[in-house]
This record gives structure tokens, sequence and C-alpha cells, in this order.
């Protein structure tokens, strides 16, 4: 069907360009000939009134003279005329079938003619979805703006994460923003507004970012993402080793293994090729609890050649192969705390609490000494459940 409909086009386009010149030839033959008969039919005339005594011999002759002088003439015109039409008439030609037919090879070489078009529905129901969520993004916005107390902290929060998806980075730091200031900010949720600066300025620690990941390490000097975000920091300021430094520090102070710990090996690993320092692995920092699946060797390499944005989307995919485990095996105390802990730097505080809740059920039998007992307990405080 494609390369009919391009065949169609292609003679359509050849015909309009032929056809003019088809008739402008004919025109031209035309009027060649009536020419010719009109100084044929003078020279009849001259001799006709030389005959009837009209005009003198020496008068007719130079008559007819001037007449041929003018057939001459028009005939080497013709002449000339013809081969430069032919000349042009043979480009022309050449053009009109060279170049589809060149431009049809060029397009089966270069061109994708097997790859199956996005049917015209499918392409309206995403545009329906993408419309809707942007509509509903701007009620909520609206909302916001309107209540005369502010807009609830969560609100604020949640519109900025919504523009973090849309890729509307400017927009969301500007959300989050309006509500880190207030008593009822976390660390998490300061280290995502960090976040949203770095991403709306393409990757770089500007220095308002640089304040904020200060802001949330002070808040609270496990936040990984917090940590994560330094980094990034003191490597642009060309302190590489530090840098390096922070990050190991923080993975050798887990208390066990995260979701967040692989990033921090791909970074780390990234800054020790420059500065010609031995690469880290994670089995040294957090062996498997209990059968926890871990990245495998292809996951940590893909991660080191990520943007800033794919990090984070492979950040949630370690974060929702945590949760679907624990779906399926939910006696896994450690794992129910490394989930909550992710949810929490995530900013998705409902989520934590839940996943702290069910640690929370789990370690009841445990001896009151127990310190995931006092960590359960502090984190559902910061999380007001």
């Amino acid at each position: 069907m494609l390369w009919g409909i391009l065949a169609l086009l292609s003679v359509s386009a050849i015909a309009m360009l032929l056809l003019p010149m088809l008739r402008h030839d004919a025109a031209g033959t035309d009027r060649q000939a009536g020419a010719v008969a009109v100084l044929a039919d003078q020279l009849h005339e001259v001799d006709r009134d030389a005959d009837r005594g009209l005009i003198s011999n020496d008068e007719a002759e130079a008559a007819k003279i001037e007449i041929k002088r003018r057939l001459l003439k028009l005939n080497r015109g013709a002449s000339a005329k013809g081969r430069s039409v032919m000349g042009g008439r043979a480009a022309l030609w050449i053009s009109a079938l060279v170049v589809p037919l060149f431009a049809g090879l060029l397009y089966a070489q270069l061109g994708s003619p097997g790859v199956p078009t996005v049917p015209f529905a499918d392409r309206q129901d995403e545009r329906a979805e993408q419309a809707q969520i942007t509509e509903l993004t701007g009620r909520l916005l609206e909302r916001l703006e309107n209540d005369p107390e502010g807009g609830p902290t969560e609100g604020w929060m949640l519109l900025g994460q919504t523009y973090m998806r849309m890729g509307r980075y400017s927009a969301a730091a500007a959300a989050m923003g309006n509500v880190i200031e207030r008593d009822d900010t976390v660390s998490a949720m300061v280290s995502q507004y960090a976040e949203a600066l770095i991403a709306a300025d393409d990757g770089i620690v500007t220095p308002q970012a640089r304040n904020a990941i200060r802001r949330a390490l002070e808040m609270d000097s496990t936040n990984p993402a917090a940590s994560y975000y330094e980094a990034i920091a003191l490597d642009q300021a060309g302190d590489s080793e530090e840098a390096h430094d922070l990050l190991v520090s923080r993975l050798e102070q887990a208390a066990g293994p995260a979701p967040w710990m692989e990033i921090f090996i791909a970074q780390a690993n990234r800054i020790a090729e420059t500065i010609g320092r031995e690469p880290v692995s994670l089995a040294a920092f957090a062996p498997m609890i209990r059968g926890a699946p871990g990245p495998t060797r292809d996951d940590v390499e893909a991660a080191s050649e990520l943007s800033e944005a794919d990090r984070a989307a492979f950040i949630r995919s370690m974060v929702d192969r945590l949760a679907n485990r624990l779906a399926e095996d939910s006696d896994d105390l450690d794992g129910w705390l490394r989930l909550g802990n992710a949810y929490g730097v995530l900013g998705e505080i409902e989520k934590a609490r839940e996943a702290y809740e069910a640690a929370n059920e789990l370690a009841a039998d445990l001896p009151s000494d127990d310190p995931r007992k006092q960590s359960i307990r502090e984190a559902l405080s910061e999380l007001g459940g």
C-alpha cells in the first residue's frame, strides 16, 4: 500500500511537470507554420501585383528578396530554438524520471518502510490521557493557589512530583519551593526540591540546589538522596576524591541492603575511574539478607551510563522490585524496613508509613532493646504514624 501511494504521487508529479511542456511545444509549432504561410502568401501577392502592372519589376524583385530574407531568418531561428527546446526537454525528462527513482532507492536504503505505523486510535488514546493528566494537574495547581491557608504540604509535593514525571522540572522546583520552609517539612522533601533544581539545570548543581542539599543533610544526615547529590556537587566542583569518600562512607554506614546502594556503587565507580581508584562492589557493603535479590553485574554497569533522570528511574525499578518481593514474602522484617526507608527517600510518605507499620507488626515479638524497634518508632513518629 505504501509503495503504491508513493508511485501514484510520483506519476502525478511527473505529469504536472511534462504536460505544460508538451502543450507549449505544440503551440510553438502552430505559430511557426502560420508565419511561414503568411510570408509565402506575400510572395504570391507580389507576383500578382507585378503581373497587373501595379508595381515595377525592380520593386517586385526587391520585395521578393526582403520576403525571402525573412523566411530564411525565420527558419534559422526555428532550428536554433528547436535545438534548445530539445536539450531542455531532455534534461526535464531525465530529471522527471531519475529523481523519483533515486528518491525511492534512497528511502529503501535509509528509511524504515517496514516499521509498522502507530494506529491513529492509539495515538488518540495517548493524547487523551496526556490531556487528562494536564487538566488534573492544572486543577490541583488552581486549588492549591486558591487555598487561603496556602495549600497542604502534601498537595504541593504531589504537584511537584507530577511535574517531575512530566519532565517539567522548573515547574516541579517552583511547586516544591512553596513548602520547603514550612515547619512540617522533612529532609526527604528538601532533597526532592534539590533534585528538581538540578534536573531543571540539566544536571548541574547550582548554588541554590547546593544550599537545599546541605539543609536536607542537616535535618537528616542519613538521607541517602541528599548524600548522593552532595557527592555530585563535590565532583562537579573538582573535589572528586572527597565525593568518592562521601559515597563510600555512606555505603559503609548502611545497616543493611537498601535500594539506593546500587546507584551509589555506580556513581562511586564512575568517579573512581577518573581519579585512579579501585572499583567497589555491592557485596562488600551489603550482603543479601534472607535471599533478597540484588542487582546483577549488568544492572550496575548499565547504571553507570545513565543520565540523572534515568538513574532516578533505575532506583524506582529497584524499589518496585523489593515491593513485589515483599508482597509474596511478607514476613521479611528487614525488607519492610528497607522499603520504608526507600519510600521515605522518594518522598512517598503514605507508602513509607504503610511499610513501617508492616515492620512494626513483625517486630512486636522482638526484645525491647532491639535497635530495629527503635528505628521503627522514630520513623513512624517522623512520618506522623
